[in-house]
């Protein structure tokens, strides 16, 4: 490995990031908590146990922890069910709709239903118009927030239940169904069986998703109802408070190790049968039962009416004049197009959506050029090094965001030797390199699987023929792993788009991102003005991110379709990016589970 230049530049390189951006200020983070003053000091424990406050909101995120991981299951297990098992009409309909949260979600889904059925939001203000008694803020609290991410995570079940249910064999069913046995008893006693590792693993990562909420408790949650991550972004704005911060974000850490450990264990534990190792599709099956079917499309079709309102309504709110909203009544003579040209012709409110999409591209396209050299290296040369940088650089996948974040920010506001004396606090540099750091696993992972399919000879080819390293990294590798590498590129710009968990920490207060503004926008009344200017980002957001997953997605099935020719080889390896990714959010981890081990984006935010 040392006798190649390029390895050897890309090792250096790679040794000064780990150690300035991953080992140092998470370190920096322990050391600043448990020993403020050189010695140790349990200052901050104390102050964690005296706070009824903190620790209200530490009980908080683990109800709501617990709570998702059943609403979520039950919801997501049924719109698999629903759509790629039973017979059921109109399910391509139905997946659509239950896909709307691919395209929005964080902070934009939690403002939308904010504005929709929030305090002031249209619904509640329509209803107050018939019935004034009723409670302006019903939708808030507890439920709001497990309503919210109830319907906003079931993602992760879409993505990869979905794909575990595809692989289950079909022969095992049918010699199931020749020996008598109902639709439900298959269901009950074969299917669900046979996804049990799949359901368990996204069951530890909504729980690990709740119990790192950020976004809906901090706009729905109401006084009531706060948990520890709203909580961290309160008292890491004082510095009497800060270490207390730091406390939270590390419980929150040491949560997801211990959780990721448990499931890691039980994967290896597991022996799961019923997956075919031979090319039977599963064939789609249809309810017995007259009146079981007609519960289950009543029941499938009432979801995608929840799924799709807030989606129609945002599109509609975006051309409707606030006033009307608040009103909560709607007249032909309110419609107007005002938003759209504010937004395109006010320099000042289109600023945030210029400075988002800046920031996702920077970080996208720096994060899959710099690890297409360091997967590569790790890819190429197999040893005790290279394995110690890949396990390093999962580091910020086993973090939440919010305690990268506190790192970042606690560890470079003074000059660091590392960066040859500059300070970081406060720069526009920060985000980005937050941002960078979120992505590396999931980009890793992708990228070097991408260059495991590509045979070793072609490189020992070009070198016979004497090509240096670079030219057959540029000539020879580079154009194979391209279609994965714009892929992921898509998909990472695609979920930094709307982040609000790493923003509000790190942004730059003249370089406001989308996040920040449209989380602006949902406090209180003085700020109701710019709710349609939120709908307009949120349509424009939908628009990007559709298109994004379409390029990813779409083109990967069509793809999948043309099971010949070199155009459908060039597109397998944008089909594993996208089948191994999840959008979201959010900010968060993998599940692995045995053969059929997927691998998502735990960047996609804490949704």
């Amino acid at each position: 490995m040392f006798r190649s230049p390029l390895a050897i530049i890309v090792i250096v390189v790679l040794t000064w990031f780990v150690v300035t951006f991953l080992l140092f200020p998470n370190l920096n983070l322990l050391v600043g908590t448990f020993f403020p003053d050189g010695n140790f000091s349990a200052r901050a424990v104390e102050k964690l146990f005296s706070s009824e406050r903190a620790l209200k909101a530490l009980a908080n995120s683990f109800l709501l922890a617990v709570t998702l991981s059943v609403t979520v299951n039950v919801v997501g297990i049924f719109i698999v069910l629903v759509t790629k098992y039973f017979v059921v009409r109109g399910a391509r309909v139905l997946w659509l709709g239950y896909a709307t949260t691919l395209i929005y979600g964080g902070i934009v889904l939690a403002a939308g239903y904010n504005f929709i059925y929030g305090r002031y939001g249209f619904v509640t203000n329509a209803v107050r118009n018939v019935f004034p008694d009723i409670d302006p803020n019903w939708f808030s609290g507890f439920f709001a927030v497990v309503i919210v991410m109830t319907f906003a995570t079931t993602t992760n079940h879409m993505l990869f239940l979905s794909s575990a249910l595809a692989k289950i064999d079909y022969q095992t069913i049918e010699a199931a169904r020749n020996m008598g046995a109902s639709t439900w008893t298959i269901l009950w006693r074969i299917v669900l069986p046979a996804l049990r590792p799949m359901i368990f693993a996204v069951t530890v990562l909504t729980f690990l998703i709740g119990l790192g909420a950020l976004t809906a408790p901090l706009v729905l949650g109401g006084p009531d109802f706060q948990t520890v991550a709203p909580m961290i972004v309160t008292f890491s704005k004082s510095s009497s408070s800060q270490d207390l911060a730091a406390l939270l974000a590390i419980i929150l850490g040491l949560a997801t190790i211990v959780l990721l450990a448990i499931m890691n264990r039980v994967e290896k534990s597991g022996v799961y049968f019923s997956v075919a190792k031979v090319a039977t599709p599963l064939q789609k099956q249809r309810i017995q039962s007259r009146l079981g079917s007609v519960v289950v499309h009543v029941v499938a079709y009432l979801l995608f009416l929840l799924y799709v309102t807030p989606v129609l309504l945002i599109v509609l709110f975006s051309f409707l004049d606030s006033t009307a909203i608040q009103r909560g009544v709607i007249t032909p003579g309110d419609f107007t197009l005002a938003n759209y040209v504010t937004v395109f012709g006010t320099p000042s409110v289109l600023r945030p959506f210029i400075v988002s999409i800046v920031y996702s591209a920077l970080a996208s396209v720096i994060v899959v050029g710099g690890l297409l050299f360091v997967s590569r290296i790790i890819q190429r040369y197999r040893n005790r090094v290279t394995a110690t940088f890949e396990y390093l650089l999962h580091i910020p996948w086993i973090l939440p965001t919010i305690l990268i974040a506190l790192g970042l920010i606690m560890t470079f506001d003074r000059p660091n030797p590392l960066l040859g004396g500059a300070v970081l606090t406060g720069t526009t540099v920060l985000l980005l390199v937050a941002y960078i750091i979120v992505k590396i696993p999931f980009t890793l992972r992708l990228l070097k699987a991408a260059f495991a399919g590509i045979p070793d000879s072609l490189e020992d080819a070009a070198r016979i023929l004497g090509a240096k390293s670079l030219f057959t990294f540029r000539k020879v590798l580079f154009p194979l792993v391209l279609p994965t590498a714009a892929a992921i590129t898509a998909l990472n710009f695609n979920s930094l788009l709307d982040d609000y968990d790493a923003a509000v920490f790190l942004y730059q207060p003249l370089f406001e991102p989308l996040g920040i503004a449209i989380k602006a926008s949902t406090e209180g009344e003085n700020n109701l003005d710019s709710m349609s200017i939120t709908f307009v980002y949120t349509v424009l957001l939908m628009i990007i991110m559709g298109v994004a997953m379409y390029l990813v997605y779409g083109r990967s099935a069509g793809g999948r379709r043309s099971r010949s020719g070199s155009r459908g080889a060039r597109v397998r390896p944008v089909a594993a990016a996208a089948t191994a990714s999840t959008p979201t959010t959010a900010t968060t981890t993998a599940p692995t589970v045995g053969a059929d081990r997927p691998e998502e984006d735990p960047g996609f935010d804490r949704r």
